[in-house]
């Protein structure tokens, strides 16, 4: 490298820091003059809201953020009558969720709602900003119930009901209420956009509440107490070759036929045939003694083959536990609720 480039590098190096150091010295003269500006008590509020903000813009542009902090939060003591100052503790809020602690953002937030009416700045509700800040940062089912509800509730032109109502009774779930769960997903399921809508981290959010909704609404009169009741009572139909019997076994709510491949959620997964369709009489319809050996203690797979069909004539019936805490009775059954076409992946 010649000395030329070398002086020339130097050159460029002095003069960055000799700008940024006259830009920074800039910076806080003019802050300096907004501070002093702050001293005056006849200032009219907006023009002091104008300030104030212009004071923490440079202070965040700069990355200062402690001093931020401190400064929203001192003036907010020092002047409690400021119409503004939820909007300031909204920043500082929003300050220590930049650094990383948000707990204590939380604990502004929450602040701000229980101490303070709601009003809007910037076209924008300050109480709505904080339930949407909560819920992003709280992993409590408890307090995100009571920020859904607000939401829901307060706000019902600023939220999407629909996802709130599903996503509200995924908390009453994680809580144990189930009879609220319940409310809330057929509030998900009575809005019309529901089977369409796409939901974050909740793929299958219409087919869940409406799986549990049906059953709830079902007569549950096809469950058997145990297992080996159920298994029994399938085999001995299909021996007799009574598809009506058969038929009366079947989940009447959601019973699935499909492919291995096939997703249960997807619309043509739900079967849409009977029995009888598939026991002629002409074929013989044989199954194995023992359930197969993937089977698990919530739910069971029984080889079957010889069902008149030209697709495949080798079934798995699919039976499972029942999992429905809101009916003690009915917890804990076994139903069969579906059939797998072909050999066992």
């Amino acid at each position: 490298m010649s000395l030329k480039i070398v002086n020339r590098a130097i050159f460029l190096f002095f003069a960055i820091v000799f700008f940024l150091s006259c830009s920074t010295k800039k910076e806080m003269e003019y802050r300096q003059e907004l501070l002093n500006l702050l001293e005056d008590d006849g200032m009219e509020e907006e023009s002091r809201f104008s300030v104030i903000n212009q004071i923490s813009q440079g202070m965040l542009n700069q990355n200062e953020t402690d001093e931020l902090v401190l400064f929203l939060t001192d003036y907010v003591n020092q002047n409690p009558t400021d119409k503004y100052n939820p909007y300031w503790l909204l920043l500082t809020a929003y300050t220590y969720q930049k650094t990383g602690a948000e707990p204590i953002a939380a604990l502004y937030f929450q602040r701000i709602l229980n101490s303070y009416d709601d009003f809007i700045v910037k076209n924008k509700s300050i109480h709505l900003l904080c339930l949407q800040n909560l819920i992003q940062i709280s992993t409590s089912p408890s307090a995100r119930i009571q920020y859904f509800t607000k939401l829901i509730n307060e706000y019902p032109d600023s939220v999407n009901k629909t996802e709130l109502y599903i996503r509200l009774g995924e908390e009453y779930k994680k809580t144990g209420d189930w009879n609220q769960m319940l409310k809330c997903y057929s509030d998900f399921l009575a809005r019309s956009d529901a089977s369409e809508i796409q939901i974050a981290g909740m793929p299958n959010a219409y087919s869940t509440a409406k799986n549990i909704v049906d059953f709830n609404n079902s007569s549950k009169d096809w469950t058997f107490e145990t297992l080996d009741e159920l298994v029994t009572a399938v085999k001995r139909a299909i021996s007799w070759y009574d598809p009506n019997t058969l038929e009366s076994y079947k989940s009447k709510v959601n019973f699935f036929s499909m492919s291995w491949q096939q997703d249960e959620s997807q619309e043509h997964s739900i079967a849409n045939f009977t029995m009888k369709d598939f026991m002629t009489g002409k074929n013989r319809i044989r199954y194995n003694e023992e359930l197969n050996e993937s089977s698990t203690p919530d739910e069971a797979f029984l080889r079957t083959w010889g069902w008149s069909t030209t697709y495949v004539n080798v079934w798995y019936l699919y039976f499972r536990k029942v999992n429905f805490p809101l009916d003690p009775e009915i917890h804990g059954r076994w139903e069969w609720a579906g059939i797998y076409y072909g050999e066992m992946l």
